[in-house]
């Protein structure tokens, strides 16, 4: 194994325990990385609560890709069973319960999204895990024996449940075997090292103690920065729309990268890139552009990423992006088909509707295909980018 950690601490916020720590852990995550006798394990979890994922997510995944390249076992959990209840980190609300079929489709795509990624290629470089696989399994005796590990205070201590609590918000007994169900995965993957957001601190925790109550190893906790978005203020998030989605368009993706605010573009090539970070164009706007090629190419290759950048030096900040303007549609509520055949992306409603029963129409990057979806106002479609195939897709405008 390779001694030179520069690519374990590039972008990361915290590793723990460290050995100075009020822990029974005596040794740094180097140390085990060293003396290990094997690959190590490194955790990662996502629950397929929706069908796209965007950059924030990225982060977590191109450092599992960071251990695989160190000569380490991804192990990439998939949290079909957890994803009905959803993750309550930071909620203020509880969430809606998904069905099995929902988490499957999603589960689906997030795999696509993440093979430009990972090394799904290399034997023994990366197993592919469904927590249904054991949670799905666990008895009414297994269950009680998860709870009997935690009390009612430390739940009501992570973060959002106190703050719930605090404001009298109903928390429902269901979400507090979340942690624990999560933290489960942990035992049953034998983790050496779980990666998270920042805010996934809590949950890595239970499971190095869950680790230890079933006598395994307790493992290290690699937590990563949360990615802010385009819009230089709020975390990444779709409902925010300052988002970046992977599924995107190169030319989209291009076009909102290029314009990301000066004082992101470090965090942007630190977290997002593996480029030397001493070496980047020292111009503001190169950097932009430098960025925004970079990682269109991580997803989709050179000659994208250079047609991305040519398009939209010929067509201006907005690229070869055409633009269709609502006006146009002189009644609301009007359903996607028919807007599908206005604007040109296909020639008929009919045609419209069955390309969405085939898969092939995305609003904003995120796949449609109930052919009925309805718009109730333009507004609820203003600067949304239309797309049909790989290469037609125009702008959604006033």
């Amino acid at each position: 194994m390779t001694q030179n950690f520069s690519w374990l601490h590039r972008g990361v916020a915290e590793i723990f325990p460290q050995p100075h720590d009020d822990d029974h852990e005596t040794e740094s995550l180097e140390k085990r990385l060293v003396n290990a006798n094997r690959p190590l394990r490194v955790k990662l979890g996502i629950d397929p609560t929706g069908a796209d994922i965007h950059l924030g997510h990225s982060i977590p995944v191109r450092k599992l890709r960071a251990f695989q390249d160190a000569g380490h076992t991804a192990v990439l959990i998939i949290g079909d069973f957890t994803a009905r209840i959803g993750d309550p980190t930071g909620k203020s609300h509880v969430r809606c319960q998904l069905t099995e079929g929902d988490v499957a489709q999603n589960a689906q795509t997030y795999l696509d999204q993440v093979r430009p990624i990972l090394d799904f290629d290399t034997p023994g470089s990366l197993e592919v895990r469904y927590n249904s696989e054991w949670l799905s399994r666990l008895d009414l005796g297994k269950v009680l024996q998860l709870l009997s590990t935690m009390t009612v205070g430390q739940m009501l201590a992570k973060e959002g449940f106190a703050e719930r609590y605090k404001k009298e918000n109903p928390i429902f007994l269901h979400e507090f075997l979340y942690p624990l169900m999560q933290a489960y995965d942990s035992v049953a993957t034998e983790a050496d090292v779980e990666l998270g957001g920042t805010d996934q601190k809590f949950n890595i925790a239970v499971g190095r103690d869950l680790q230890r109550h079933f006598g395994l190893k307790p493992q290290f906790g690699l937590l990563l920065p949360i990615l802010i978005g385009t819009d230089g203020v709020r975390k990444m998030s779709k409902s925010l729309n300052n988002y970046v989605g992977l599924s995107e368009h190169p030319s989209q993706k291009y076009q909102k990268i290029q314009a990301v605010p000066d004082n992101l573009l470090s965090q942007y090539f630190e977290l997002l890139t593996d480029l030397p970070l001493d070496s980047l164009p020292e111009n503001p706007r190169a950097r932009q552009e430098f960025l925004a090629w970079e990682i269109v190419r991580q997803y989709h290759g050179e000659v994208a990423a250079t047609e991305a950048k040519e398009a939209a030096k010929s067509g201006g900040k907005e690229g070869t992006l055409l633009e269709f303007s609502l006006a146009a549609i002189v009644q609301f509520p009007v359903k996607l088909a028919f807007i599908l055949g206005a604007t040109g992306l296909c020639k008929s409603t009919a045609e419209g509707k069955r390309k969405i029963q085939e898969g092939g129409v995305r609003l904003d990057g995120e796949k449609v295909t109930d052919a009925d979806t309805t718009f109730a106002a333009p507004g609820d479609l203003y600067f949304k980018v239309l797309q049909v195939g790989k290469k037609n897709f125009v702008r959604l405008v006033e």
